[in-house]
């Protein structure tokens, strides 16, 4: 597949408001992905409680999560496929049902297979989301629009738990789903007023043989540690089947993958010592992240007795770390061009959080848990936000998309699997000690104490020992995670620094890459967000070269009524002063003499009120694009921008797409 074919069919012409409109529409997409991540976490403790299966707690968040990463692969091929209007509407539709059917569950069986849908509905929202933008919004806008994406998803990130245990104390806890419903009402009616319907004239290939096979393979491995030891022993025939179902499905994704014509994820990538250390740091940051978010309030509800909303509001000081770090990292790499010690100062700190967690007892101060909570989010943040930039400095332009969204890929698969590792864990000792601590508590009734509202219901001190119990599971929880953090820390030191790209530097301080928002995996796209931050950068005196270097004889006024008249043309509208005018929102008058003049000197022409480029105008707006492309190539250099003849071909598209979004004010300073 060329770069030609990789680019989208030509976009329809949006005016300001449309364009915005079109934005509110896929922020609340994203919103409702995000948000439903962590939501239900403050909410577990009381929906087990409600709908008992203690020893499913974790799978309310895995089903999710797993699906979600599945979705996250497959969503932006079906995007060119069918249509990314049609995608987001599915997407958010079915993300609708799913909320409800939750809401309405009975037992947990039903809410986990639920759950599972909304993951899929999730997935499909939150990648077609950032290929919408790529649509819709121009180039040159693009950095600062996926950069509220991201703040999007990170502040849902932070809120999830809070909001979560407001509804369960307030309302219910099922109305952390049933919350999703006017909002994803309200996206899908917007997706329809808003969204334009653009197909690409490419038919993508996709890999569905590697996709049903890494999800067989995943849920395999996923359902054999959640089962083994609680719903069955681990020398059972039900476990040992999961384990072999799971590597032979794993084997044959690696052979479906080095054999598909577009891979989920090449294997090539592999043979990069610094993505395969990426990936597999990435998939323990998940591991430790979502794991301690799932269990840390169920501890503080079972253990300390508070609310559902303290719950959430206790927890903020590990989002908040995580925050704080991920961001500041960005910064300074961004700065310094210097990477290497942020992993392995966050693996580390990740270590040392995890450890000091399992610590903690029912006498433990609030103001010390804070601060344990706060040292595994910094470790968390320093990590997660490097591992992004890593690979995307280091992968080939050919690889750009799939190598980023593979780091997400592994994350949100190690967030998923250390949800179910820590669910087994937690349910393991739980079932060893939890008969014991009622012996030893009289008058205790095991059917009242299943919700912590319940337990807490009793004394203090006659309730001790269960206490004592549900502490020492999440004691256990978190020292098993130790082991895994250390191993993190041990790899990050092979983790080798290559200098930072001028791209990569631009988009360092990305919060949607600190936390790990996926995005589509198509390179073209992933190319013009990078080249949308650096013409963000580009000052002055970097206009003023490119319009020298063109050596044109246009005026700036004459360049932007050419490059108008172009656009017009490429996305099959016919070009007139009343439709230009209109998109600009400025009356026709105001525009009347710029036309005029170009008309005057021969760079236009026009019949019947329609306006037409003539062979000098072509040629001089020709130059303008090809100085432009030029700055690009020695802004991306360090890519093998002119050896790189993908590289090279997608170059000259984005060029002059960035010569046609141009608005008269972007290009008055180069004519002053």
């Amino acid at each position: 597949m060329t770069v030609t074919e990789d680019v989208q069919a030509p976009e329809q012409i949006l005016d300001r408001r449309r364009m915005n409109l079109v934005f509110l529409t896929v922020m609340g997409g994203m919103l409702l992905a995000a948000l439903d991540q962590t939501i239900v976490s403050t909410a577990l403790p009381t929906i087990v409680g409600d709908l008992g299966g203690a020893n499913h707690l974790s799978w309310v968040v895995s089903a999710y999560l797993l699906t979600d990463t599945i979705a996250t692969v497959l969503a932006g091929k079906f995007g060119d496929l069918f249509g990314r209007k049609l995608v987001f509407q599915i997407s958010a539709g079915s993300f609708v049902i799913a909320s409800g059917a939750c809401g309405f569950a009975q037992n947990m069986g039903w809410l986990i297979a639920w759950r599972a849908v909304q993951g899929l509905g999730a997935g499909g929202l939150m990648v077609t989301a950032t290929a919408v933008i790529a649509d819709v919004i121009p180039l040159r806008e693009r950095g600062k629009y996926q950069g509220a994406l991201g703040a999007v998803f990170g502040v849902t990130t932070v809120l999830g738990p809070l909001l979560g245990g407001l509804f369960t104390d307030h309302l219910s806890w099922r109305w952390a789903f049933y919350v999703n419903l006017p909002i994803g009402i309200a996206v899908v009616i917007l997706a329809a007023a808003t969204m334009p319907h653009i197909l690409t004239t490419a038919r993508p290939a996709i890999d569905y043989l590697g996709a049903v096979f890494i999800s067989l393979g995943a849920g395999c491995l996923t359902l054999a540690v959640s089962w083994g030891g609680t719903e069955y022993a681990w020398g059972s025939a039900t476990i040992i089947a999961l384990f072999v179902v799971s590597l032979v499905s794993l084997g044959v994704f690696v052979w479906a993958e080095s054999r598909a014509t577009d891979p989920i994820l090449p294997l090539r990538l592999f043979k990069s010592s610094v993505f395969t250390i990426s990936v597999i740091l990435a998939f323990i940051v998940g591991f430790a992240m979502l794991g301690a978010m799932t269990f840390l309030p169920t501890f503080l509800q079972y253990v300390d007795g508070v609310s559902a909303t303290v719950s959430g509001l206790q927890t903020l000081p590990l989002v908040v770390g995580l925050l704080i770090t991920s961001i500041a990292s960005g910064t300074i790499i961004g700065k310094t061009g210097r990477y290497r010690w942020f992993p392995i100062a966050g693996t580390l700190l990740m270590a040392l959080g995890l450890w000091l967690l399992s610590r903690m007892t029912a006498t433990t101060g609030w103001g010390l848990r804070s601060f344990y909570m706060l040292v595994l989010g910094f470790g968390i943040g320093l990590s997660m936000q490097v591992l992004t930039i890593i690979v995307q400095n280091t992968a080939a332009y050919r690889d750009l998309g799939v190598a980023t969204s593979g780091v997400t890929f592994f994350r949100t698969l190690g967030s998923s699997f250390g949800a179910s590792i820590f669910g087994t864990v937690y349910a393991n000792v739980l079932s060893n000690h939890l008969p014991a601590a009622y012996a030893a508590s009289p008058g205790v009734d095991p059917t009242k104490t299943t919700t912590p509202e319940g337990l807490h219901s009793y004394p203090a001190d006659q309730i001790r020992p269960i206490l004592d119990a549900y502490a020492h599971a999440v004691h256990v929880v978190f020292l098993t995670a130790v082991p895994v953090a250390l191993l993190a820390f041990a790899l990050a030191w092979f983790l080798k620094e290559v200098p930072l790209r001028g791209s990569t530097r631009a988009g360092a301080t990305d919060v949607g890459d600190g936390f790990g928002m996926p995005e589509d995996s198509d390179r073209v796209r992933r190319l013009e967000l990078a080249i949308g931050r650096l013409t963000q950068r580009a000052d002055r005196d970097d206009m003023v070269a490119m319009w020298r270097d063109a050596g044109t004889t246009l005026a700036v006024a004459d360049a932007w009524c050419l490059a108008q008249v172009r656009l017009h043309n490429q996305v099959g509208v016919p070009p007139t002063l009343v439709r230009i005018a209109g998109r600009v929102h400025v009356p026709p008058e105001v525009l009347a003499p710029a036309f005029a003049t170009a008309l005057h000197r021969g760079f236009l022409v026009e019949h019947e009120n329609v306006l037409a480029l003539t062979d000098s105008g072509a040629r001089e707006i020709i130059r303008l694009a090809d100085a432009r492309r030029r700055w690009l190539a020695r802004e991306l250099s360090d890519w093998g921008a002119e050896d790189d003849a993908l590289l090279a071909e997608a170059l000259d598209n984005v060029s002059r797409r960035l010569l046609d979004e141009s608005t008269p004010e972007e290009l008055e300073p180069i004519g002053a």
